[in-house]
This record gives structure tokens, sequence and C-alpha cells, in this order.
């Protein structure tokens, strides 16, 4: 894809589109999609599990000059964040300037007041994002869930993994380390790592002098990969829309991992349109989460997904916590956002997605080595022998013959696969909705119960909620009140001061 040579040399041209099935119109789509521009002149290396994005962060901090900026949704006082608090507090003691921003409710049990109260002292400047507010009963809903690290405008790290020894595993105890993603980048996107950290830390309280953040314009091109960083802040949905096209352009493969999927309507529609017209759409998911809440509920959407055509499979090992995709060999992405509603609408999340073969083909080498530690999940085994065959089918009558090679190519390996795995790593659909609608009904039957025989039990709860968010209701509508007249105090100063002034050239003038 060629670059515009305008204004910003690292912005590509829409005229000049390079995503699958794109023209200008769709290539404009993208970017107005994300809100984020397609910036070239990248380097970027996949990081895979939590050993290695440790490894290349500490080594990136341990060498900060001027500025480190660090955002995680999760970090623990253990041995992984004792590390990142010694590399941390090493800089800033060196007059560099370290700022932390952590997740009120993501680090909520796992570091102590002291941990943060050591990197204070040592000259760390540390914010916690969103804490509960009693003006606020919802407000906690929303979280900085996205996970970035950005150092001397040289080098950022966007990623799903976060800061405990959950992702490094105990080999001791047999037990394996968690399965996740993330990306190391240098070049001009790096200076838009830092405007999404600086956008969570003004959320926080805190400020960046615009001076302080890197200009995309001055950075060095150090590669040929063109990226976007989709800096999703709550209700804007940028990353759920870039998704939605993504799912509609993909013409041979759509490969997603998820750790947390719960089927939103508009998205899964999507999916299963994409099968339908013969693309090999797989999804990924954990097997045994840490949230069996959301584990039971991602189930619950398997079979609209199976019976479109779409393929499910589950991770064997510990836990599976990469978000990633990759499209028609030639677009993937790697970031903090699940496939759920959280995520799409209420976070604050960030993603970079990416348009270079060599990285999508490094991508989907990983996805298919997953696989070989991954479960299938079928709605029935028997007829399930050749999972290919009614696509196959349905691509003889449609489109495979504008496949060629590549699509041959892909055929052959999702032969291979479903030959290999039929009988190994298999399994039929259970009837999950059934029970969370058990679990659901019960929850139901019990509260009715309780309110007949006990009405105190749940009208005192109730009430009191009531008079909290109508507190909260007049708090902010007598603020309001307040800021309006101060407002039009100062729009009358600011008239009268106008009008004197007026009166004051006048009568010179007549002098």
């Amino acid at each position: 894809m060629s670059e515009s040579t305008g204004n910003n040399p690292f912005v590509s041209s829409p005229a000049t589109p390079s995503l699958p099935g794109a023209s200008d119109l769709v290539e404009q789509a993208y970017t107005r999609a994300s809100g984020a521009p397609l910036v070239g002149g990248n380097a970027v290396r996949v990081l895979k599990d939590g050993a290695a994005n440790y490894a290349a962060w500490f080594a990136a901090i341990r060498a900060a000059r001027k500025m480190v900026c660090f955002e995680n949704y999760i970090i623990e006082d253990d041995e992984v964040g004792n590390e990142l608090a010694s590399a941390l507090i090493d800089r800033a003691r060196n007059g560099v300037k370290v700022r932390m921003l952590h997740d009120w409710l993501g680090s909520l049990g796992g570091a102590t007041r002291r941990y943060w109260r050591v990197l204070a002292a040592a000259g760390v400047e540390v914010r916690r994002f969103n804490p509960p507010r009693i003006d606020s009963p919802v407000g906690w809903l929303s979280r900085d869930h996205r996970k970035t690290l950005s150092v001397d405008g040289e080098i950022a790290f966007v990623t799903g993994v976060c800061v405990s020894h959950r992702w490094l595993g105990d080999p001791a105890r047999g037990i394996p380390p968690w399965r996740d993603t993330g990306i190391e980048i240098r070049g001009p996107a790096v200076a838009y790592v830092e405007r999404a950290f600086a956008e969570v830390w003004a959320a926080s309280g805190g400020s960046i002098l615009a001076e302080e953040l890197s200009d995309p314009g001055s950075l060095p091109r150090v590669g040929d990969v063109l990226l976007r960083v989709i800096a999703d802040v709550p209700s804007k949905a940028r990353l759920f829309r870039l998704d939605q096209l993504i799912a509609t352009a993909a013409t041979r493969t759509l490969w997603l991992t998820d750790a947390y999927f719960v089927g939103f309507s508009p998205y899964v529609q999507a999916l299963c349109a994409a099968a339908q017209d013969t693309v090999d759409v797989r999804l990924l998911v954990p097997s045994a989460s840490d949230l069996q809440l959301v584990a039971a509920f991602s189930r619950a959407g398997y079979r609209p997904l199976l019976e479109a055509g779409v393929r499910v499979f589950e991770w064997n090992g510990s836990m599976l916590h990469a978000k990633t995709a990759v499209a028609d060999g030639r677009w993937a992405r790697v970031g903090s956002s699940n496939l759920n509603l959280a995520s799409f609408i209420s976070n604050y999340e960030i993603d970079v997605a990416m348009e270079h073969a060599g990285l999508a083909r490094e991508m989907e080498e990983m996805f298919l080595a997953d696989l070989e530690n991954a479960t299938e999940i079928v709605i029935n085994l028997k007829s399930r022998v050749a999972p290919d065959a009614s696509v196959a089918a349905r691509g003889d009558r449609g489109k495979a013959a504008s496949r060629g090679a590549s699509g041959r190519a892909i055929g052959a390996v999702r032969f291979a696969h479903a030959v290999g795995s039929v009988v190994r790593r298999r399994r039929t659909l259970g009837f999950a909705q059934s029970s969370l609608m058990a679990v659901f009904a019960g929850i139901l039957l019990a509260s009715a119960a309780i309110a007949a025989l006990w009405p105190r039990v749940v009208a005192l709860p109730l009430a009191a909620v009531m008079a909290w968010l109508g507190a909260t209701l007049m708090l902010r509508a007598l603020r309001l009140r307040r800021r309006r007249a101060r407002q039009r105090r100062e729009w009358l100063k600011d008239a009268t001061a106008s009008a004197a002034a007026d009166v004051k050239k006048s009568t010179e003038e007549r002098a």
C-alpha cells in the first residue's frame, strides 16, 4: 500500500486500499469506524505469553532515559509486580519521569497499599483509575482495561498480559503459564500509544503537557508495517465497528482468539454471515476460565455460531487470555479488548490492527499451533466427521471457483486438521443454555419467596438504592444549576465590561 506524501507522511492515503475487498470508500470506513489513522513506517514484534512480554518490558524500562508510561488493569504484589516496581523505582531515582496507572477494580486485592506507597516515595507518579464515588452509583462499571507501556518515544507495547505470576505458571506444581499475546512497536505509531495513555491519565485526574508527548511526524520510520492504534473509550465502540467491517470484508479466513467471549447479537450475526458465505471463521476460547460465569455465557452462545458454520474450539491449557484476530493472511489485531459488551461499550481499551502479510502469517501459524492444544466443539459428532464438506459444497455453488490456489490451500489445511482431530479433539455441544436458565430461574424463584415471606428484606435495600440514586441525581442537578448561574454571572460581567468599554470609547470619540 502506497503512502500519502501530504502533511502527514505516516498516514496512508485512503485512495490506496490494502485490506481485502477494500476500495477508497471502504478504506475510509475503516478509519472512521476505528477512529484511528493508518500509520506507516513501523516495526512490530509479536510477543507470545507472559515470559516474553515481561522480559521485553523490563529491558525497555531499564534502558529508559526520559519518560516511562506504564498502564495495566491487574497489578499484583508478587515476584512479577516486585520486579516491575524495582525497574520503575530505579529509573525514577535516576531522573526519568515515571508514570504508573492502574485500575481500581482490576488491582483490588492484588497489590497492597504499601506497594503503591513505596513506588510513590521513590518518585513514581501513581494514579488509580475510577475508584468508587458516592455521587456516581454506577460509574464503577467503566474500567481501564488497557495494558500499555511506552518508553522515551522509541518503543511501546500493547498486550493482553497483566502483572501477575499467573501468566508465568508454577512449574514446580505442574501449573502451566497462561496463554497470551502482546506486541512490541517501534516507529511513528509509538506516539499514538503515548497519546492513548495521556487520555486515561487525564481521566484519572492527571495531566501531561503536550510537549512531553512525541510528535508522530518527527519519529523515525523503522519498518514497513502499517497499523492503527485503536484507543477505545466508553460508548464509542470503535473496535466493535471495525471488527464488524472486518467480518464483512473477509473473503477467505477470519480466525479469532478471545478470553471472555460473550455473544453480542450484531457481531454474532456478522460472523455467521461470513461463515455462510464460505469464509473459514474460527473462534478459540478457554475451556477453563478464571471467570466461570462468563464461560457459561460464552458456551450458551455457541449454538448459533456452529449452526452457521463457525468452528469453535476450547483451549485445553490453564487459561487462554489472548485477544487476537487474523483475516485473509493480510490483517491482524492484538490488544486488550474482549469480544463482549464490556469491552465494546463500557471500558477503556486499546488494540493494534496491523496490515502486513508477514505478521498476519505469523499470527496464523500461532493460531494453528494453539489449535493443537484445543478441543473442537461440534453439534453432532457423527455429522461432523468431514466438517468441511458442507462448506465445500456451498463454495462449489458460489465463490469457491474464485478462491484459486489460496482457497485450495486453506481447504487442504482444514481437511487435514479435521481428519487428524475428529477422534482425539472433538466434543459434542451440550445444552449450556438450559444450565444458565436453571440458575437464573432458581435465583428468581428464591427472590420471589424471600419477597413474599420477608418483604422488608427486599424493600429496605431497594429503598436504600432508590434513595442513593435520587440523592445523586439531586446533587448533580444542583451542581449543574450552580454551574449555569456561575456562567451567567460571568457572561453578565463580560457584557457589562464590554458595554462600559463601548461607552468610554464613544465618549472619547465625541470629545
